[in-house]
């Protein structure tokens, strides 16, 4: 039916800015930077999952958004390429011990779907989707770390 094909091909469409999106957020943050880019209003860094959100409360409009974007690229970030570091970023004397990063990625995510108004208009369904299946691409990441773990440690090309 043509609604059917329709469905197909907005579904392809989303699929494909799926991965796209996910591709850019790990080119950007091979950058430490990146990861805790997310500053206060005096400009200190925020590490913690717990203070980003505190943070997002305190804002309006686009810095909210982009805050819980972050949110949800940080958490998803930790829980698909390096969950290993979960222990350490919620250990008992952390303000994250308590929060379920992937609860907390899906929430920002959908929180920051919601701006779907320009200039977020072909980004807002990207999100939205990474809220409804947050799972299945921190999944996706591990696989992503696994695949890049197997590949041969080569040497600069003047090293060799």
């Amino acid at each position: 039916t043509p609604a059917t094909k329709t469905d197909r091909r907005e579904l392809s469409r989303v699929t494909q800015s799926l991965v796209d999106y996910l591709s850019d957020m790990l080119v950007r943050f091979v950058r430490f930077e990146a990861i805790v880019r997310v500053r206060d209003i005096v400009g200190r860094r925020l590490e913690e999952v717990a203070d980003m959100l505190l943070e997002a409360e305190q804002r309006e409009s686009h810095p909210k958004r982009e805050i819980h974007r972050h949110i949800g690229d940080f958490t998803l970030f930790w829980t698909g390429v390096y969950p290993e570091a979960l222990k350490r970023l919620k250990a008992f004397d952390r303000k994250d011990a308590l929060l379920d990063y992937q609860e907390q990625g899906k929430r920002s995510y959908f929180i920051a779907s919601t701006f779907d108004d320009e200039p977020y208009l072909d980004e807002a369904p990207v999100l939205r989707r990474l809220s409804d299946e947050f799972e299945l691409c921190s999944a996706g990441l591990m696989q992503v770390r696994r695949e890049w773990e197997r590949l041969p440690h080569q040497r600069p090309a003047d090293q060799n």
